[in-house]
């Protein structure tokens, strides 16, 4: 019998923001996200609690590479486990160069405590992906659906009637009320997000499971999630945009995205202890600047 297991990651303290899954199938785990080195031995630790080694894992599957989803992969690679990603983000983690330099113009000196380490996958251990594929892992088939709108690169994973969605499905911390994009830059495209909220409301879900943070259960609750979610990327990118016709520049309209975002949460009756627990999973700023950008974008070749 197959088992599905929410580990918490425990995110620079923080419950419920950041997770990872195990899952038990008939022939062994398998882990979708393993989440940044920094909370590496936070994972080993939850693991444990099922009798799961490190060396156990064979397989681990990634809805992206950003740093927060599959940070520690080189990690798991160098222990023997193949990762399954996106082909646009394998090479990324075979060289992470290229990456590493990017997150260190965001992140500065806060790189190692934020991230941990970043270790290098070796090639034989990275399995590139692509829409439709099929990957079979602990005795189990995981139907493979490519979602991009918060990154390119971005997959979720189909496992019979359920889905593991990263970051496509937003964030929805614990069931709560509220949802919020995450949508910092570069990737961030209005259209293709919306595009995959309907590919994934199509499939039916009963029930799927976000990174930010948890289950979700029931197929009226997943289908109006989805609902809101491609509603959410009308909503974020229009704020947007009357901000820059107006005329506001980025330190108002971060500004202004901010307060609005915390109104937002206000009327879904959310607390500050929520709001901080959101703003520590997708900063504002961060996600108004990744509208921006993709506005810029957008008008610029019009």
């Amino acid at each position: 019998m197959t088992s599905i297991h929410t580990i918490d990651l425990h995110f620079l303290g923080s419950s419920e923001s950041t997770a990872a899954f195990l899952i038990i199938g008939p022939s062994g785990p398998v882990l979708v996200e393993c989440g940044p080195g920094s909370t590496l031995n936070t994972l080993v630790a939850g693991l444990a609690q099922y009798s799961v080694k490190p060396s156990d894992i064979k397989d681990v599957l990634l809805t992206h590479i950003h740093l927060d989803h599959g940070g520690a992969a080189g990690w798991w690679a160098q222990q023997g486990a193949r990762i399954h990603v996106h082909h646009f983000g394998a090479p990324h983690l075979i060289d992470p160069s290229k990456l590493l330099v990017s997150a260190q113009r965001i992140y500065g000196d806060k790189m190692q405590m934020l991230w941990g380490d970043y270790l290098a996958s070796p090639a034989d251990k990275v399995n590139a992906l692509h829409d439709g594929d099929v990957v079979n892992a602990g005795g189990l088939q995981f139907n493979v659906i490519e979602t991009p709108g918060h990154a390119m690169h971005h997959m979720a994973y189909q496992l019979g009637d359920i889905a593991f969605v990263g970051d496509v499905g937003g964030m929805r911390i614990s069931a709560r009320n509220h949802i919020r994009l995450p949508t910092p830059p570069p990737e961030f495209q209005r259209e293709v997000w919306q595009a995959s909220a309907r590919k994934m409301r199509a499939k039916g879900f009963s029930r799927i499971y976000l990174t930010h943070f948890g289950l979700l259960d029931g197929p009226e609750v997943v289908a109006v999630h989805w609902t809101s979610v491609e509603a959410l990327a009308d909503i974020y990118a229009n704020f947007v945009y009357k901000q820059i016709v107006s005329g506001a520049d980025r330190d108002t309209i971060v500004q202004r995205f901010v307060a609005w975002e915390k109104q937002r949460m206000q009327a879904d009756h959310m607390s500050e202890a929520d709001l901080e627990l959101y703003n520590g999973v997708g900063p504002t700023d961060m996600s108004a600047d990744g509208i921006m950008r993709y506005w810029k974008k957008k008008m610029g070749s019009s």
